[in-house]
C-alpha cells in the first residue's frame, strides 16, 4: 500500500456528516456526494478513501439511464426535494434522515475488488452486517449462490426502476428477504467506487413512487425492505450508525497502511 502524504490520506478518510459541506452552505449532501465520488474516483491511485454520508433534508438520485426523466420528475416533485443524476447506472435512490450511505474508492489491485466484479461487494457487505450487529440488528448479506432462491421466496414483485426494489450478490436482508442494505459500484482505468446505502428509519416511500410517476408500487417498495429501527429495541439514529461505520472503516483501511 502507498504512504505517501500520510496526512492528507488520513484527513480523506474521515467521515462526512450531513451538515459539513466544502462546496459551501445550503449544499445538499446528496449533491455534494456525487460530487465527491466523481473527484475522488479519478485519484483511487492515491490509495484508499472513504466517506460516510447522512442527509437532514430528501433529495433523489437517478441512475445515469434515467436522466432524459429528469424533467418530468422535477415537475411531479414540485419542490419538495433536489434531484441529481449520479453518472452509475441503476435505480433511483431518495436520501434522507432514513438513509445511511457509504462511499469507498480504492485503487483496481486494493485486495477488497481484485477478484472479480461480484466479489467486490463482499467486504463492504459484511462489514455492514458486522456494524449493525452492534446495534442489536441482526442481517445477512446474500451471497450470489442464494439469490435464486431468494427470489424464489420472495412474495413481492421487483420494482426495476428503484435501488431498493430489487437484490443483489451481497446486499443485506433481514430473516424474511427484506432488502435493508444497497450496494453498487463503477470502475474505471483509476480505480473502483463502491457505495452501499442503510435504511435506518422509516422511508418515505410515498413521495419516491409519486415523483417517479409510478405511486402503485408504493407498497411493493414498502413490503420489499425493512429498516433497522424496525429491527432492534436499541435507538438506530444515521449519525449513530454513521460514527459506527466510520470507525469500522478507519480500522479497516489504516490498519492496512501500516
Amino acid at each position: 500500500m502507498r504512504r505517501e502524504d500520510t496526512g492528507a490520506s488520513r484527513r480523506d478518510l474521515r467521515a462526512r456528516q450531513a451538515d459539513c459541506h466544502v462546496e459551501g452552505a445550503g449544499v445538499n449532501p446528496a449533491l455534494e456526494e456525487q460530487a465527491w465520488n466523481r473527484r475522488e474516483l479519478a485519484l483511487a491511485g492515491a490509495g484508499p478513501r472513504f466517506r460516510v454520508w447522512t442527509y437532514t433534508a430528501p433529495a433523489l438520485v437517478l441512475g445515469c439511464s434515467q436522466h432524459a426523466l429528469r424533467d418530468d420528475i422535477e415537475h411531479r416533485l414540485h419542490g419538495r426535494a433536489e434531484v441529481t443524476v449520479r453518472e452509475s447506472g441503476g435505480g433511483a435512490v431518495l436520501t434522507g434522515p432514513w438513509l445511511v450511505s457509504v462511499s469507498v474508492v480504492v485503487p483496481p489491485e486494493h485486495p477488497w475488488v481484485c477478484s472479480g466484479l461480484i466479489d467486490s461487494y463482499r467486504r463492504l457487505g459484511q462489514l455492514h452486517v458486522a456494524a449493525l450487529k452492534e446495534f442489536g440488528v441482526s442481517a445477512r448479506a446474500l451471497p450470489p449462490q442464494e439469490l435464486p432462491r431468494a427470489h424464489e421466496a420472495s412474495t413481492v414483485s421487483t420494482v426495476n426502476w428503484a435501488c431498493f426494489g430489487g437484490l443483489s450478490p451481497w446486499e443485506l436482508v433481514n430473516a424474511e428477504g427484506r432488502k435493508l442494505v444497497g450496494l453498487a459500484q463503477r470502475r474505471c482505468r483509476t480505480g473502483v467506487l463502491l457505495v452501499a446505502g442503510t435504511l435506518v428509519g422509516p422511508v418515505d416511500w410515498a413521495l419516491l413512487c409519486d415523483a417517479m410517476g409510478y405511486p402503485q408500487h408504493e407498497h411493493l417498495l414498502r413490503h420489499g425492505t425493512v429498516c433497522a429501527q424496525e429491527m432492534t429495541d436499541c435507538p438506530v439514529g444515521p449519525e449513530r450508525f454513521a460514527a459506527v461505520l466510520t470507525q469500522r472503516l478507519e480500522r479497516e483501511f489504516l490498519t492496512s497502511r501500516v
